[in-house]
């Protein structure tokens, strides 16, 4: 396989176990790999042919895992294969011009000495993972790698949930004061959002826990405890997103209630303007019609005495309806 070809499929890291590390070209990553002494971070694109054949001939791993990794779909879970955790996650998608709902999957192999991380497209917090090894500030272990990258996708995550929940409450503040037809374009976007956004932290909120139980050497009881607060906080956030999408349904109900209510009173002016002209509309056609005998036909003082009873009815219709406390 061509160095160049590999370099523009992979991501090498060698953690130095104090949290710096060193990128590596891919043949070091392979001779690494061969006798790992120290943590070794391999991030591969999924979708190429070389890193599938190099996946099943190369990576060490049993065939079935290497089926699971490779798949073209998957669900957020997390099972124990080949000694190692394997992990299936979503990240919010931040990458510019695309929808945050539109998750971008992560998988992962964890191992004492080995990270796989498979993926298709950029993922910000991998971004952040490799500039925190940059600064010496990075994981020290497999596990610290593991934990730290969950709480990375998570500090993704809530940011957009923040301001999703943000959206709806200037939603609920503009519904109170103005009621408009785009705001329904808004709900239904906000809703839209929530229900793909839950679709899957909901499942992996299920794999953080099952994470958080696993008893591996890969884990130490910190890093146990830290999964445990990453499953709360990803449970708080499911709960957000449920309510969000809740008020959001209340804010619609609002909305449909204040445009049915406007469009009522409307119709209702109209039918009070259709009452008034209606009468005088009758009169003005009878005495349109083209017969002998229409009264003041001869007069010079005919137009203005119809004038004068048109307004004096239609005064009349107007008082008879503030009266009725029609309107």
């Amino acid at each position: 396989m061509a160095e160049e070809t590999m370099d523009e499929l992979t991501n090498c890291w060698l953690l130095d176990g104090s949290g710096g590390g060193n990128k590596l070209i891919w043949e070091q990553a392979v001779s690494q790999h061969v006798d790992a002494k120290a943590s070794l971070w391999l991030h591969l694109n999924y979708s190429q042919p070389e890193v599938q054949e190099w996946m099943v001939e190369c990576s060490g791993l049993s065939a079935l895992t290497v089926e699971a990794l490779l798949q073209v779909e998957t669900r957020p879970r997390c099972v124990m294969a080949d000694g190692g955790l394997m992990l299936f996650l979503r990240a919010v998608n931040l990458n510019p011009g695309a929808d945050p709902e539109d998750m971008v999957s992560l998988r992962l192999w964890v191992g004492e000495k080995r990270i796989y991380t498979l993926g298709l497209r950029k993922l910000l917090s991998l971004d952040d993972m490799r500039e925190s090894i940059h600064q010496g500030m990075g994981p020290e272990t497999t596990g610290d790698f593991l934990v730290q990258l969950v709480e990375l996708l998570l500090d993704r995550a809530g940011v957009v949930i923040e301001d999703l929940y943000d959206l709806v409450d200037q939603l609920e503040e503009s519904v109170l004061l103005v009621s408009s037809h785009q705001q329904r374009g808004q709900i239904a976007s906000i809703r839209r959002q929530t229900i793909a956004l839950r679709r899957f932290l909901a499942p992996q909120r299920e794999a953080l826990n099952r994470l958080s139980s696993e008893r591996t050497v890969i884990l130490t009881d910190e890093h146990h405890l830290r999964l445990r607060e990453a499953f709360d906080r990803l449970t708080r956030f499911v709960e957000d997103l449920d309510a969000a999408r809740e008020r959001a349904g209340v804010v619609h109900e609002s909305l449909i209630s204040n445009l049915t209510e406007q469009t009522n009173t409307r119709m209702y002016v109209l039918a009070i303007i259709s009452a008034i002209f209606l009468p005088l509309s009758f009169l003005t056609g009878l005495l349109g019609i083209n017969v002998g005998g229409i009264p003041g036909a001869d007069s010079p003082l005919g137009f203005a005495v119809v004038t004068l009873s048109i307004i004096v009815i239609a005064g009349g219709l107007w008082a008879f309806f503030r009266w009725r406390d029609w309107f």
